[in-house]
Parts: C-alpha cells; structure tokens; sequence
C-alpha cells in the first residue's frame, strides 16, 4: 500500500515499552486501535484464543495488525524437567508468545482488508545464546519459522514479517543482567521495523533490529 494511504491499524500490546514507541511511530500517518489484555480501545489477551477472535470483532476491518506482546520465563536449564506443556516452565512461553502470536495472525486473516500486513515479534536470542535463554530461544526461532513459510500461503495479498529486535536501551534497568555484553538499541529504532513492515511491499521478512 502507499505510504500516503491511512491506514487502520490493530496494535495489540500498545502499553508497553515497544507498544507505545509503535504507537508513536504510526499514529501521526495513520488510525490506530489500541489493545492490550489489561488496557486499550479492545481487550486481546493473546494467550486466549477466544479474547484474540472477540478482540478482532470489536475492532472490525482493518489494514494491519500489530503485535508488540509476548511473555516468556528465563529458567536455568538445570532447573528445567521433562513436563507436560501445562506444567513446563518452557509452557508460558509456547502458550503466550509462541502460539499467542500464531493464533493472532491466522484469526487476522478474517478481519483484514485485501493487501493489509500482520507484524510479529520475536528476539535476538533465536540466534545469540544466554545463560537462561533456552525458552526464549525456542519461542523466538519458531516463529522466524511460521512467519517464513506461513506468508507464502497467505490470500489476497495478505503480508506476513517479524520483528526481532536485541535488548532495547530503556528496559536494560529490567533486563541487564540478561544480557551481559550486548549493545542495547532505542526502542524507537525497532518501532520503524514496524513502519517498514506496515507501509511497504515485503512479505516473509524477519526484520533484524541491533544485531
């Protein structure tokens, strides 16, 4: 679509640290629906399938959905035993991030208009290892995975990338210590993968942030 078209535009997770760079990113150019599964314009919990398909009605057509949301644990493998999906401490991160975001993605197709673009978000740690990071790792390299292949089926012109950004600037206060020797980016360099994704042509993409 034309950058000097306006969009109508799904952010879900539009309160957090990414969320409201996105927001800020996009908003001026183009009409935006917050979400959040504790705050926004509509309720989308993305762990919840239903709160996603109730989400998407509320917020009727749109041209892109947005996802900057997604949680997972950062457990020392020598604190990780063979489990059950519900009771593994790798759980909440294939239930929230993983399946969350693919679950947004494929219930989007129905709510977005001919050519509109769905944006992920994974992480740098699917390709630099931490101590702790096995979860994360997994989450964030399936996805890079779903979003490859997923865009070549696509219909209507339906587009398809992901964001995976390193550790932004304003949440080394949190995360630190996780990440001991990377360079940190503003948060708001990773909000123009989102502009990239939204207002150009590619599909398939996993636009790299940092690293």
């Amino acid at each position: 679509m034309p950058q000097s078209t306006r969009l109508r535009i799904l952010l879900v997770g539009a309160s957090g640290v990414l969320g409201r760079a996105v927001d800020a990113a996009l908003s001026e150019r183009h009409d935006l629906i917050r979400a959040g599964s504790k705050s926004g314009e509509v309720r989308i919990d993305i762990a919840d399938p239903a709160s996603i398909l109730q989400g998407l009605n509320e917020a009727g057509p749109v041209d892109a959905v947005c996802c900057t949301a997604g949680k997972v644990n950062f457990p020392p493998l020598a604190s990780v035993e063979p489990q059950t999906l519900a009771s593994s401490v790798y759980g909440l991160g294939l239930a929230n991030k993983l399946m969350g975001q693919v679950n947004l993605a494929l219930a989007a197709r129905r709510s977005l208009r001919d050519g509109g673009s769905i944006t992920l978000i994974s992480g740098i740690l699917s390709e630099a290892p931490i101590p702790g990071g096995s979860s994360a790792a997994m989450v964030n390299a399936a996805l890079e995975g779903f979003v490859r292949t997923a865009a070549c089926e696509l219909p209507r012109g339906l587009r398809l990338n992901l964001v995976s950004p390193t550790v932004f600037t304003e949440s080394m206060a949190d995360y630190g210590p996780f990440f001991p020797g990377f360079e940190p980016v503003p948060v708001a360099k990773a909000a123009l993968a989102y502009c990239r994704s939204v207002e150009g042509i590619q599909t398939g993409q996993v636009y790299r942030v940092g690293f």
